[in-house]
C-alpha cells in the first residue's frame, strides 16, 4: 500500500508591527505585566527599579562613610594621647568591626599608653588569637609583656614573630625585649639594631635601643639614639623623654625639665611625664612649683605609685611630715610590699620623734628587701629629698640607706624603658 506523502504544516503569516514584535507576542506580554503585577501585589516578587537601586547604594555609602569617621574619630584621638576617648569611640563600632585587628590594636595601644599593662595584654592576646598573622602592632605587646614580667609569654611571642617575618622591625624589637627582660643587655642591643637595619626610619627601635644603652650606662651612645629618633619622628615623645632622662643623670637639671616639657606637649596626658618634671623642678629647689606638678600628674593617674612616692618624698623634704605620713599610708595601700615606702615611713615617724614607730617600719624594710635591691619603685632616696640639717642616721638606716650614697637614677627600670608606642601617621 502507498502511503500518501507527509504535508508539511504551514504556518501563518502574523503581522509585525514596526518594532518586529508579533501581535500575540504583545497580547503575551501585556499578560505577563498584569501577573507580575498581582504578584508584586501580593508581595511574592520585589523588581528594584534603578531609583531604589541608586538610594540603596547612597544609603550603604553613607553607613561606610559613618563608619570610617568613627574609625578616623578614634585613631586621631590615640594619636594626640586622648587615650579614653580613643577607647570609647572604637568600643562602640559594630562587633564585626570592633572584632578586628586593627581596631584591637588601636585599642591595645591606647591601654598601653594609660600604663594599664593587664588590660593591653588582654586586647593584644585576643588580636594574637583572631589574627595570628599580624606582625604590626606586635612591638607593643612585646613592651606589654616586659613590663608585666611575662618572660614565657615573650619569648613565645618573640619566636612566632621571627620565624613569621625575619625582615620586619616588629619581629626584632620583640626580641630585643625578650633578652632585655633576661637582662642580656649584649643580646638586646644586636636585636635592636639589627631592627633599625631592616629598617632604618623605624623611630621607635632607636628609642629601645637608646633605652638599653641607658641601663648599660652607656649614655652618649643613647643621645645619638633618641636623637636619631627624634629625627625620624620629631613628634616620637618617647625619644624626648629619654633625652630628658640622660640630662638628668647628668645633672644638668635645666635641660632635663626642658626635654621633659618637650615630650609633654606632644603627650600631655602623661602622668609620668608630669612627676619627671615635678621631680627635675624639685632639683632646681622649685619645691612649690614640684608639689603642683605632682598634684596634676595624680589626678591624671590617682593611683600612679610613683608620683605618690615623689610627692611624699618632696613633703619629707620640706618638712611636712604629717602630709607626707598621710601620702604614704596611702601609697602603702597601693604597693603594700615596696620597702622604700616603709623606709620613708621610718624616717618620717623618726623625725616625729616616734622611735619605735621608725624601728619598726626600718624593721619591715629590711625584711621585704635585705638587699636594697629589686624595688617596684627603686628609687633611691637621694640627698636632694632630704633637708640640709639632717641628723645622723641610725643602724637600721645605713643598712637600707646604702644605695642613698649613689647618685639617684630618679627612675626605676620600668620608667627607665617608658616603652611608649608612636603615632605612625606623624
Amino acid at each position: 500500500m502507498k502511503f500518501p506523502p507527509k504535508i508539511p504544516n504551514r504556518k501563518t503569516k502574523s503581522k509585525t508591527n514596526k518594532g518586529g514584535i508579533t501581535q500575540p507576542n504583545i497580547n503575551d506580554s501585556l499578560e505577563i505585566t498584569k501577573l507580575d503585577s498581582s504578584i508584586i501585589s501580593e508581595g511574592k516578587i520585589s523588581t528594584i527599579t534603578p531609583q531604589i537601586q541608586a538610594f540603596n547604594l547612597q544609603k550603604a555609602a553613607a553607613g561606610l562613610m559613618s563608619l570610617l569617621r568613627e574609625m578616623g574619630k578614634g585613631y586621631l584621638a590615640l594619636c594626640s594621647y586622648n587615650c579614653k576617648e580613643a577607647i570609647n569611640i572604637l568600643s562602640h563600632l559594630p562587633s564585626h568591626h570592633y572584632n578586628t585587628g586593627w581596631v584591637l590594636c588601636q585599642i591595645g595601644r591606647a591601654y598601653f599608653e594609660l600604663s594599664e599593662y593587664m588590660q593591653a595584654e588582654r586586647i593584644f592576646s585576643e588580636v594574637r588569637r583572631i589574627e595570628n598573622y599580624r606582625v604590626e602592632g606586635m612591638e607593643i605587646y612585646s613592651t606589654t609583656l616586659w613590663h608585666l614580667q611575662k618572660d614565657v609569654a615573650l619569648s613565645v611571642l618573640s619566636k612566632d614573630l621571627t620565624d613569621m617575618d625575619k625582615n620586619s622591625p616588629e619581629a626584632w624589637c620583640a626580641a630585643g625585649n625578650c633578652f632585655s627582660l633576661q637582662r642580656e643587655h649584649d643580646i638586646a642591643t644586636k636585636f635592636f639594631q639589627r631592627a633599625i637595619q631592616v629598617d632604618p626610619n623605624y623611630a621607635y627601635a632607636y628609642t629601645l635601643l637608646g633605652h638599653e644603652f641607658v641601663l648599660t650606662e652607656e649614655l652618649d651612645k643613647a643621645l645619638a639614639c633618641f636623637r636619631n629618633a627624634i629625627r625620624v619622628n620629631p613628634r616620637h615623645y618617647n625619644a624626648w623623654y629619654g633625652l630628658g632622662m640622660i640630662y638628668y643623670k647628668q645633672e644638668k637639671f635645666s635641660l632635663a625639665e626642658m626635654h621633659f616639657q618637650k615630650a609633654l606637649d606632644i603627650n600631655p596626658q602623661s602622668s609620668v611625664l608630669l612627676c619627671h618634671i615635678g621631680v627635675v623642678q624639685h632639683a632646681l629647689k622649685k619645691s612649690e612649683k614640684a608639689l603642683d606638678t605632682l598634684n596634676k600628674a595624680i589626678v591624671i593617674d590617682p593611683k600612679n605609685p610613683l608620683c605618690k612616692f615623689h610627692r611624699a618624698s618632696v613633703l619629707f623634704a620640706n618638712e611636712k611630715y604629717k602630709s607626707a605620713l598621710q601620702e604614704l599610708e596611702e601609697l602603702k595601700q597601693i604597693v603594700p610590699k615596696e620597702s622604700l615606702v616603709y623606709f620613708l615611713i621610718g624616717k618620717v615617724y623618726k623625725k616625729l620623734g616616734q622611735t619605735h614607730l621608725a624601728l619598726m617600719n626600718f624593721s619591715w624594710a629590711m625584711d621585704l628587701d635585705p638587699k636594697g635591691a629589686n624595688n617596684q619603685i627603686k628609687e633611691a632616696i637621694d640627698k636632694r629629698y632630704l633637708p640640709d640639717d639632717e641628723e645622723p642616721i641610725t643602724q637600721e638606716e645605713q643598712i637600707m640607706g646604702t644605695d642613698e650614697s649613689q647618685e639617684s637614677s630618679m627612675t626605676d627600670a620600668d620608667d627607665t624603658q617608658l616603652h611608649a608606642a608612636e603615632s605612625d601617621e606623624f
